[in-house]
């Protein structure tokens, strides 16, 4: 059985392909998203989704949350006593989602296709084919998030000879394609993006509007205030959509004596203002996204959004200026990705309902190599960048560049295999190389060709031939940086095996208690002493362990909770 998974930022979510057209599996909780937040405690046990984001408020120094966005690096992010790459902690909520579709399913999950944000690079995309891997799944193929977003939306909606601009702003991560539908081929024409920019960022607006206008300063804040700000502004954020100023009130400290609370009214249009830089950036990759197609915004048939920040009222506002036409939203934004994600799965299986369906993609950046350039008068200059496939050529692609010798006497030729967009070699990402032996000889007298190949699925063949002895060499890059061998990830799954995720069986009655335990900190007399004694009925019947019980005790715990809070 193949899934497919949208491993998003902010939150992730798995679908299956069936009968009746493509289907979002519900998780543990009933609930179609999981946060993509992770947690440890010290006995071990893992908490996924809305149980670890819970435990962020009480213990914020053994959660992770926004992971995503340091994919592919060496950053380490510390879970009380434990270390974790953002591809380990990836690889637990994917573990969770593989756990929840073979409940649904009630077979077991092998492979999996999985969603990446169209911008990224050769680095975060291996990264992320790891990460499914260390969760013991074999990752069919890696698809671009706007591009699965515009299979479902595509093939969903029946629509043909569509252009369709997809703009995916998701929690940490944005994204801008543009592809069209003819026939049975859905054409990916450009992508562009900003690893850098999601729907956290407009949150981190509303916060530091609060504490300006409280006169609060970040680090005289604890972990446990920056969480509960951070939740106070998400919460605010999505009421604009409703209302045109919020009412943002954030209380600090832990015990009773040092408690205050601090609130401030914030307008939209002090929002909007604060927001500009941000909206600004979205600019940009939409207008190189355009030119790279040779398109005009008069050409888009239909914009399409996907993305939880999408739902925003000043991103909404926002987009429908820019594109002077409302943007579709037949489909849900939260959805799409997955939903896609799971018809690409059906198309690699060959499902009868979608096996006509053509699909082909572009290369996201430019795959080049460093080169020396003569600037006259005998000045040479090495370290600058030369294009062999430029970024949104269609894949599968195939180049060739002829290079000679910088040098005289010059006896080897080293190919560096670049990828990036800028016009020096030293910005851009180093993927691998080759060298070569040549003759020596007077400068420019030796010469090789070389092949860069692309495919599909994101792996890059370079070939190099010295022209005068015939010598060739060849090399598959797979991202030698940060690249793991097969009997590295079994040993980095044996070593994350004791890591035991809580038991789906009592992810409620967690979930619950956790958030008894936070309002219980944030409550004060007779609220308090009424939530202490539910608390305390439900740990018995916990404790004793019959179920109706327990039903009973944890939903008269959940009406408390909504009654109080």
């Amino acid at each position: 059985m193949i899934i497919g998974i949208d491993l998003g930022t902010t939150n992730s979510l798995a679908a299956v392909f069936t009968e009746d057209g493509p289907k979002i599996i519900p998780n543990r909780l009933g609930q179609a998203l999981t946060p993509s937040v992770v947690s440890v405690d010290e006995e071990g046990t893992v908490y996924v989704g809305e149980t670890a984001k819970e435990r962020r408020s009480l213990y914020p120094d053994t959660v992770a949350a926004a992971f995503k966005r340091s994919m592919g690096s060496d950053r380490e992010f510390k879970l009380g006593k434990r270390k974790f790459k953002a591809e380990e902690l990836s690889s637990f909520v994917l573990r969770a989602l593989k756990e929840d579709a073979e409940s649904y399913l009630g077979e077991t999950v092998t492979e999996a296709v999985i969603s990446v944000p169209a911008y990224f690079d050769d680095r975060r995309r291996k990264a992320t084919k790891r990460a499914g891997e260390l969760a013991g799944l074999k990752v069919e193929r890696i698809i671009s998030e706007p591009t699965a977003a515009a299979i479902a939306y595509g093939l969903y909606e029946r629509k043909r000879n569509t252009r369709f601009l997809v703009f995916d702003l998701g929690g940490g991560t944005f994204d801008v394609s543009i592809l069209e539908l003819y026939d049975n081929i859905l054409e990916v024409r450009a992508v562009a993006g900003d690893n850098y920019l999601g729907g956290e960022d407009f949150t981190e607006a509303l916060l530091k509007i609060f504490m300006k206008k409280c006169e609060l300063k970040q680090e005289d804040l604890s972990r446990r205030d920056n969480v509960r700000l951070y939740n106070e502004a998400e919460r605010c954020k999505r009421l604009f959509n409703d209302e045109g100023q919020v009412e943002m009130h954030c209380m600090f400290g832990v015990d009773e004596e040092s408690r205050t609370t601090k609130q401030t009214t914030v307008t939209y249009k002090e929002y909007a203002a604060a927001c500009e830089p941000l909206l600004d950036k979205i600019k940009q990759p939409v207008k190189r996204s355009l030119s790279d197609a040779r398109l005009k915004l008069s050409d888009i048939d239909v914009v399409v959004l996907i993305g939880g920040a999408t739902r925003l009222q000043i991103v909404r506002d926002f987009l429908i200026k820019l594109f002077r036409k409302f943007p579709d939203t037949n489909i849900n934004p939260d959805e799409a990705v997955a939903l896609g994600a799971a018809i690409q799965a059906a198309m690699k299986e060959r499902k009868e309902a979608v096996k006509e369906v053509i699909l082909t993609d572009v290369c996201s950046f430019t795959l080049g190599t460093d080169v020396v350039v003569d600037l006259g008068h005998g000045v040479k200059e090495s370290g600058h960048f030369c294009p062999i496939i430029e970024r949104n050529t269609v894949i599968p692609a195939s180049r060739t560049e002829r290079f000679y010798t910088a040098h005289d006497n010059q006896d080897k030729i080293r190919i560096r295999v670049l990828q990036g967009e800028s016009r020096f070699a030293e910005n851009n990402l180093y993927l691998g190389e080759l060298e070569l032996d040549v003759p020596e000889g007077p400068a420019g007298k030796e010469s090789v060709d070389v092949t860069y190949t692309y495919d599909i699925n994101s792996i890059l063949e370079v070939e190099a031939t010295v022209i005068s002895t015939g010598e060739t060499r060849k090399v598959i890059i797979k991202g030698s940086e940060n690249q793991m061998s097969d009997a590295q990830i079994a040993e980095r799954m044996e070593e994350l095996a004791y890591l035991k995720i809580q038991p789906r069986d009592r992810e409620e009655n967690k979930l619950v208690l956790l958030q008894a335990e936070r309002t219980y900190e944030e409550l004060l007399g007779e609220d308090r002493r009424r939530l202490e004694y539910q608390i305390q009925r439900f740990e018995e019947a916990l404790k004793g362990g019959d179920r109706d019980r327990i039903r009973e005790e944890r939903e008269s715990l959940k009406e408390l909770l909504d009654e109080v809070w």
